[in-house]
């Protein structure tokens, strides 16, 4: 994939976009990173630490054949299994690992004759893992949402979804169809994106302000949550951040003050008050729900899309990236929302960090153009003067077309599938301490030494000794790293002469990923070292591979499978551990061809990588690929028994 390459000339005031402008500038930057140059010409010091791996940086590799069976992405579920299934198990399941593994994602595309035609557009199927007493059952169902039940009963598709047009009830009168393009009715409530806990209830997500009340146990929905009735907003992200208390926040859209603003939403734990007549009363999680932060949209009638955000000690990180909504093309009801979409190529991207104090904006930072579904993490470094951000970064917003039905079908055929399948984890280093205007813009405002040091020196104190002394360091067993170069690959910060803050990132690994997930139990919002991902950049024939990224060595480990298609792998915590990967790392895993109604956990030890359970389940149906999911530990966990 041809990815980010950092100029050599130096950024000057009257070349780089003002903060205030950069979203409606349309003029090409001389400043602008190489978007089309090849990954092979950026110094790269990452290596792969695996039994099956490439030693080399090059990004020149044919994933074409990792799609020779693509057709698993539209796989239908044609029959739930609402018992728990016993799976057949291999390896030895650690004694602490006992939980719940939920997952979400498109469980069909098919409504009788009809069938969706975007990706995001398939009913909600909830997949259930079991770990207990050494054994793993396995369950699956529907979201009962609305959507789902109306389009089964009509046999035909009633609601509106992403990338889908309802289809008109041919019993109605035209004055009827007419009236229903303006009707509230026909917003979709297919949450099919993610699963999340709000206090100890779980939900299933999307980017529509609805949410399902799903029972962990028989999978059954129990209730569906308008957003709505508790506070204005249209749109959030399907991507909230749970903190360690069980307050949980979240994007979203919606109109403050008469402007069009992002906000943060709060969701306070849920708790008991007495009224002044004396009585009880609770309040859910969603009677709470609260502002506590927002920002007005660049553009009224264009605002961002937004999939996911950040959160510190101090911060509420907000990306406002080139691809927005239209409103107005929104307010047709029956147009899918897809249609609204519009990329702005010469656009540039903000970053807005905002204080979790006040609630206002901080300060705004601008950089090239880039698309994003998944912020990785965030944290603030321990001397209080830089905010880190990692994001899963594209070039562009092509990989959502790419992602309807019929292109789907026709994937290896598209030029240049290297680009779309380009996500690269990039790492923004933002400077929060006060800068006086007589900096020259050349100037970077990253101290390499200084944000390093936060980063490596206490969990690696030799790294810094041998960098000093020019000799290579072997700080991860069997992987051999230059460590100098790594950290001579640095991010940049330059304040213009108008105030306004210009960065380019660095890359963490090259590799393409997907799916991120940390250990948040721990280091949501706070330094880490390890993040877990999907990836398709492979040289062996085998659909996706897990990788396991040392942020601070640049390292790779992976696992990976000839013919298996592995989810999102999602980090399980120790609760003896001391070090920040003392867990497992677990994934459900399809398979390519062959092996349509088959599906099976895995279970790795996130330190070493190495597999160490698996347990495999026979279905009576297909199993699609899933999304998005949560893993929950029980916590009736006796001291005696943790491993």
């Amino acid at each position: 994939m041809k990815f980010f390459k950092y100029c050599v000339a130096s950024p000057t005031a009257d070349k780089l976009p003002n903060v205030l402008d950069a979203f409606e500038d349309a003029e090409p930057r001389t400043s602008e990173v190489y978007l089309d140059k090849n990954l092979n010409d950026v110094p790269c010091a990452m290596t792969k630490d695996s039994t099956n791996h490439n030693g080399n940086c090059s990004t020149s590799r044919d994933t074409s054949r990792d799609f020779r069976d693509n057709l698993v992405w539209l796989r239908n579920c044609e029959q739930e299994v609402v018992e728990p299934l016993a799976g057949e198990l291999t390896g030895n399941i650690p004694k602490w690992l006992k939980g719940t593994l939920l997952r979400n994602g498109l469980g069909s595309l098919k409504v009788g004759e009809h069938t969706f035609q975007h990706l995001f557009d398939g009913s909600a199927l909830v997949h259930r893992f079991r770990i207990e007493n050494g054994e793993v059952t396995y369950q699956s169902r529907f979201v009962q949402s609305d959507a789902y039940k109306e389009n089964k009963a009509a046999q035909r598709i009633v609601f509106t979804e992403f990338g889908t047009k309802s289809m008109p009830d041919p019993c109605r009168s035209i004055f009827h169809r007419v009236s229903s393009m303006f009707s509230q009715e026909e917003l979709t409530d297919n949450t099919m994106v993610s699963v999340y806990p709000f206090g100890d209830e779980f939900y299933t997500i999307t980017e529509m302000p609805v949410m399902h009340r799903i029972d962990p146990t028989t999978l059954q929905t129990i209730n569906k949550v308008k957003l709505t009735d508790y506070i204005n907003i249209v749109h959030h992200t399907a991507h909230p951040l749970v903190m360690s208390d069980g307050t949980v926040y979240n994007i979203g859209m919606g109109i403050r003050r008469r402007k069009l603003q992002y906000n943060v939403v709060c969701f306070y734990p849920r708790r008991e008050i007495t009224d002044k007549a004396g009585n009880k009363k609770e309040l859910s999680m969603f009677d709470q729900a609260t502002y506590v932060a927002s920002i007005p949209c660049r553009r009224q009638l264009n605002p961002s899309y937004m999939h996911s955000f950040g959160i510190t000690d101090n911060y509420f990180i907000i990306v406002v990236q080139p691809l927005t909504l239209s409103i107005s093309k929104m307010m047709i009801k029956r147009q899918p929302p897809v249609s609204s979409l519009k990329w702005h190529k010469n656009k540039s991207t903000l970053i807005h960090v905002i204080s979790r104090g006040t609630g206002r904006l901080v300060r705004t930072f601008v950089s090239e153009t880039f698309f994003f579904f998944h912020i990785i993490n965030q944290f603030e470094t321990r001397d209080e003067q830089y905010v880190v951000l990692d994001i899963c970064c594209y070039r562009d917003s092509k990989l959502i077309e790419h992602l309807y039905v019929e292109s789907v079908k026709n994937l290896k055929e598209i030029p240049d599938l290297k680009k779309l399948l380009g996500g690269k984890p990039l790492r923004f280093v933002l400077p929060m301490k006060r800068t006086h205007a007589g900096i020259p813009p050349d100037h970077n405002l990253i101290t390499v030494e200084t944000v390093h040091q936060n980063l490596v020196k206490q969990l690696v104190p030799n790294v810094v000794d041998h960098i000093a002394n020019g000799t290579n360091c072997n700080v991860v067993t069997d992987c051999k790293v230059d460590c100098k170069n790594a950290l001579q690959r640095k991010p940049t910060a330059h304040r213009l002469s108008d105030g306004s803050f210009f960065v380019k990132p660095e890359l963490l690994c090259d590799l393409w990923c997907e799916m991120p997930r940390i250990n948040d139990s721990s280091h949501l919002g706070k330094e880490y070292r390890y993040f877990y991902a999907i990836s398709y950049d492979t040289d062996f024939n085998n659909a996706t591979t897990i990788i396991k990224v040392d942020t601070y060595q640049k390292t790779v480990k992976t696992w990976q499978e000839e013919d298996v298609i592995a989810n999102e792998p999602i980090f399980v915590a120790n609760p003896n551990g001391k070090n920040e990967d003392d867990g497992v790392v677990v994934s459900s895993l399809i398979w390519m061809k062959n092996y349509e109604n088959r599906v099976a956990l895995l279970i790795l030890d996130a330190a070493t990588f190495t597999e160490i359970a698996r347990a495999t389940f026979d279905t009576p149906g297909p199993v699609p690929k899933c999304l998005h999911g949560w893993f929950s530990l029980d916590k009736q966990i006796s001291v005696d028994t943790i491993e």
